[in-house]
């Protein structure tokens, strides 16, 4: 070393990347007592919920004019979902209010909606994943079931869940009440988190028994990329085919009263069974990953679309007992 180095700066060591935590060993002790439940009707859209007038699911919360309108983060059901995991649920529009300002008092509420007395909130960082905090920092069970297969087990959606079913149909809830029925679900040592990802209120509309052949087949994102081949040529371009006819008028008014009628057959029929099937201590969110376009502005359906109704959802939450 010459004389004059030991008045060099020193470069500094490079810095390393911070490694993402693992999961812990062993399950902390359970630091919420409610079970928390999230259902999402995929693509009910507000006004219809509200049509159909679901007297029992609402009478859990207090009644019809307990139902908020509210806004999905995203237009279709595979983003809106990611953003739910992250704790995002379905937001309120309040002018003047720094979006920072909302996520505080929205994420604050996730103190009673576990029954938890002071959430560590920090501990959400860095993974920003709800299944992932409430499984190694709140010591939770975490269960999915899904409806739509852009939500399979294989995507990334699948993260901490310590289990993840694709149901057999797409329009079926009661199944995933066999699930809690079995035992599968809830358990007295810890509590649990569940998703369910309902498919009655998506299109076709169809209940199970419904004979899915009377209505044209529109694809989503999985179907697309599942059959996309077959409209390929060999240029890489896709080939020249007829679209279908888009839906008439009449037709749209159709599918809408479709929507609500699923909507009253959840009302009648399946959420009675869920009210008498989840334990004590159960919080319990209802309301849609997104909206449905029927017809307005030219629009049907969801997903690359930019109108308030493919984002206004039905939203109702609360203890259930």
């Amino acid at each position: 070393m010459g004389l004059f180095d030991v008045f060099k700066k020193k470069k500094p060591a490079p810095t390393r990347p911070r490694p993402f935590p693992r999961p812990t060993a062993q399950r902390p002790d359970p630091q919420g007592k409610h079970n928390f439940i999230v259902i999402t009707l995929d693509s009910c859209r507000y006004d219809t919920f509200m049509e159909a007038k679901p007297e029992r699911i609402a009478k859990m919360y207090g009644g019809l004019d307990k139902v908020e309108r509210r806004y999905s983060y995203a237009s279709w059901t595979a983003p809106s979902h990611y953003n739910l995991l992250m704790g995002l649920l379905p937001h309120t529009s309040p002018p003047n209010v720094y979006a920072s300002e909302y996520y505080k008092e929205d994420f604050v509420r996730y103190n009673q909606r576990l029954g938890a007395k002071s959430i560590e909130f920090a501990s959400l960082v860095p993974s920003l994943w709800l299944p992932t905090f409430l499984k190694n920092k709140m010591g939770y069970n975490t269960h999915a079931m899904v409806s739509l297969p852009v939500l399979n087990s294989l995507t990334p959606v699948n993260r901490d869940f310590d289990s993840f079913e694709l149901m057999g149909s797409h329009n079926d809830m009661t199944k995933m009440l066999d699930r809690m029925e079995e035992g599968k679900i809830f358990n007295d040592e810890r509590p649990s988190f569940v998703m369910m990802n309902v498919g009655e209120t998506h299109y076709p509309y169809s209940l199970p028994n419904d004979d899915p052949n009377t209505l044209p087949r529109i694809s989503g994102v999985h179907g697309v990329f599942k059959k996309l081949d077959q409209h390929v040529d060999e240029e890489g371009q896709l080939k020249k085919e007829e679209a279908p006819a888009f839906f008439k008028p009449d037709e749209m008014e159709y599918l809408k009263n479709q929507q609500i009628r699923a909507v009253k057959y959840l009302d009648e029929k399946v959420f009675p069974r869920l009210f008498e099937l989840v334990p004590e201590n159960t919080w319990l969110i209802v309301t849609a990953d997104h909206g449905e376009l029927f017809g307005e502005a030219g629009y049907f359906g969801h997903g690359p679309i930019m109108h308030e109704k493919v984002h206004e959802v039905p939203y109702l939450e609360g203890k259930i007992r």
